[in-house]
């Protein structure tokens, strides 16, 4: 064998080396996360996205809101959506008032404007969803309430959200459009209250949203009527100027607005915005 050949043997890598050295580069590519970060881009969007996201919103809200509030958690580890559910007009008199919040998620433009008239919110809100009137009453109907008219029934216990929250104008509403009159045994401050009247069987009927008779079950027993097209309520969101997470609260209504957010708030049972 010549002077040469045994030069070139010598500079040949063996075969093991060469495959363990392909293989570490192999590995390398991996962990530097440029080919399985694609695989899950969930988290891509928002990477740097922590703490505590404060949503206020409507009573009407709180299943929907709850279901989308594991689902962002789940998507942004790191983060947790806080919630205070209630009446309209008493979170928006609590954001006016300084309370510490990201969101506000309301059940009317009227509540809304409460906020915005103050200039708490850092962009203009944006409606979202929609929901409409129905009639709850106790399970199978034993009163056999058909329409707003049977609620004038002396002998009939009707509930009422009181008229300065939303459930309350929008059921004002629909009674002076059916020129009925109804004089209940109490007015109630969030719709959720006035629900539970009725599934503890301390009222017979009430008028709440459609989205709170289908997350009753069968506690209660939803009637349409035609004159709750005359009072559907657009329901605005928007970021607040008191937010400390301004970043996650963006992220959070960018989640609400999405066709994931709409798909969860149509199987609730609010209309399309």
């Amino acid at each position: 064998m010549t002077r040469t050949a045994r030069r070139t043997r010598r500079m040949l890598p063996p075969a093991g080396v060469g495959v363990a050295a392909l293989l570490a580069l192999s590995a390398c590519s991996h962990s530097d996360g440029s080919t399985p970060a694609k695989a899950d881009s969930s988290h891509s969007a928002s990477p740097g996205l922590s703490g505590t996201v404060t949503v206020f919103a409507a009573a009407s809200l709180k299943e929907s809101f709850t279901t989308l509030g594991e689902r962002f958690e789940r998507q942004h580890p790191g983060t947790k959506v806080a919630f205070n559910f209630g009446g309209s007009d008493t979170l928006a008199a609590s954001i006016t008032s300084g309370a510490p919040a990201d969101v506000f998620a309301a059940a009317s433009p009227k509540t809304m404007s409460i906020v915005t008239d103050k200039k708490d919110t850092t962009s203009a809100p944006s409606t979202f969803a929609r929901n409409q009137l129905e009639i709850a009453t106790l399970p199978g109907n034993p009163d056999k309430v058909a329409s707003l008219k049977d609620l004038t029934d002396t002998e009939l216990k009707v509930v009422l959200c009181d008229k300065s929250v939303p459930c309350g104008a929008a059921a004002q509403k629909v009674l002076d459009a059916g020129g009925v009159e109804v004089t209940p045994v109490s007015y109630e401050q969030d719709v959720k209250a006035a629900l539970n009247k009725v599934e503890l069987r301390e009222a017979d009927a009430s008028l709440v949203y459609r989205t709170d008779v289908k997350s009753a079950g069968g506690k209660v027993q939803g009637v349409e009527f035609p004159e709750s097209k005359d009072a559907i309520n657009d329901y605005p969101i928007a970021p607040l100027k008191s937010s400390k997470n301004a970043d996650a609260a963006a992220a959070f209504i960018a989640l609400v607005k999405s066709p994931d957010g709409r798909q969860v708030l149509t199987r609730a049972g609010f209309l399309k915005p």
